[in-house]
């Protein structure tokens, strides 16, 4: 399963009122791990920065001038997004957002189902305590110390982390519950580690190791180190 942590920046609230993206990221997700790969991409919203966005994401006019418009990068989006899910904090925001940028390109516009709104898990799970992505990283014990502004690749990764924790802990897949209930009582599966196809290669050098041997033989035939060997 494929799943896409995104976030936005932008130059306001209302892209109705002429606000614009200047930053998209996203974070890949497979079966609920990060893979690695992500998408960032700056853009040029074609017009000026105001001051109270500026103040949030640190994103200005001189910075952006030179970034491609948002008709240069659409299609490379959509075609890395594809159809997966876009786990998304505040979804109706940046959604809003991005269909209106491919409206006015009269490009394949993102169906609302296509997003996951990690705010409304947050809110239900948690019902009345804080839920920014500030605060959950705060429950969480999530380290957010880089985020002194707003940044979507930052916001992503960090989010892909929250979003785990609100499945259940950083590898969901790896928690199996008694299930209960049943004509037998229940079970509970254990769950091992399989072993590797390919075995990692050593990081110790040929150098290192001679070393190594040179220092346990120095401890005698008692030493810990002989035993184990």
């Amino acid at each position: 399963m494929r799943e896409l942590v995104l976030d936005t920046e932008t130059t306001g609230f209302d892209p109705q009122q002429g606000d614009r993206i200047v930053e998209i990221g996203a974070v890949e997700l497979i079966n609920q791990m990060p893979t690695g790969r992500t998408y960032h991409q700056y853009i040029n919203p074609e017009r000026a920065m105001p001051d109270d966005a500026f103040q949030v994401h640190g994103l200005g006019d001189d910075f952006l001038r030179d970034k491609p418009v948002f008709k240069q990068i659409a299609q490379e989006f959509l075609d890395f997004v594809k159809d997966d899910t876009m786990v998304i904090h505040n979804a109706s925001f940046d959604m809003k957002f991005l269909n209106a940028e491919l409206g006015w390109l009269n490009m394949k516009q993102l169906p609302m189902e296509q997003a996951l709104d990690t705010l409304a898990i947050a809110r239900k799970r948690f019902p009345g305590s804080p839920a920014s992505l500030d605060a959950l990283c705060r429950r969480f014990n999530i380290d957010n110390s880089n985020r002194t502004l707003h940044g979507a690749l930052l916001d992503s990764e960090i989010l892909a982390e929250v979003y785990l924790e609100l499945l259940g802990g950083r590898q969901p897949g790896l928690v199996l519950a008694n299930t209960g209930g049943s004509a037998s009582g229940g079970s509970e599966e254990t769950w091992r580690a399989s072993k590797r196809p390919t075995p990692l290669p050593s990081r110790i050098t040929e150098e290192e190791a001679k070393a190594h041997t040179a220092f346990v033989e120095k401890l005698g035939e008692d030493a810990l180190w002989s035993k184990l060997g």
